[in-house]
């Protein structure tokens, strides 16, 4: 097997109210309730036209202030280490994200959405509709959903990659 590069390249960018990792709610019982505006280039709004009947959007982007990975984390909600595809840390080898908004309003090449937690300014490489037709009894959450019964946690939980 041969590894090769490819190039992304941004459709937009996120405007948040956070400018530091430390403003942004990490861990168990995390809530991600902020609003922020995804803002697509220009060029690019044609790609947005039936986005409104969605409640939900999957937005895939980039920890591009990353510049460093680990193949063995300790994430905030458990003392632990774990393998880095079995957490949400931002230090992985493709520094990608993946953050579930509820989209708020529609104007132009801008969606207003709440859930956000990037940093200002951060790339946007796709946006997505929500779409889960996985029941939620089927769903498991490996090692979080023991942290959450350690912790007397277990209620929803609003999780990005942050956390």
């Amino acid at each position: 097997m041969t590894l090769s590069t490819f190039t992304l390249q941004p459709i937009g960018f996120v405007r948040t109210p956070f400018s530091e990792t430390s403003q942004i709610s990490k861990g168990i019982g995390a809530k991600h309730t902020r609003e922020g505006t995804l803002e697509i280039l220009p060029e690019l709004e044609e790609g947005l036209f039936d986005i409104e009947g969605f409640s939900h959007l999957f937005v895939i982007w980039v920890f591009d202030r990353s510049d460093d990975y680990e193949l063995i984390s300790r994430p905030p909600t458990d003392n632990r280490p774990h393998g880095v595809f079995a957490t949400r840390s931002p230090r992985r080898p493709n520094p990608i994200a993946l953050t579930v908004v509820r989209l708020l309003a529609r104007d132009g090449n801008r969606l207003t959405v709440r859930g956000v937690d990037m940093l200002d300014g951060t790339p946007i490489l796709d946006i997505k509709p929500y779409l889960s037709s996985v029941p939620a009894d089927e769903l498991e959450r490996g090692w979080i959903a023991e942290v959450e019964s350690r912790s007397g946690g277990g209620e929803d939980r609003q999780w990005s990659d942050r956390g």
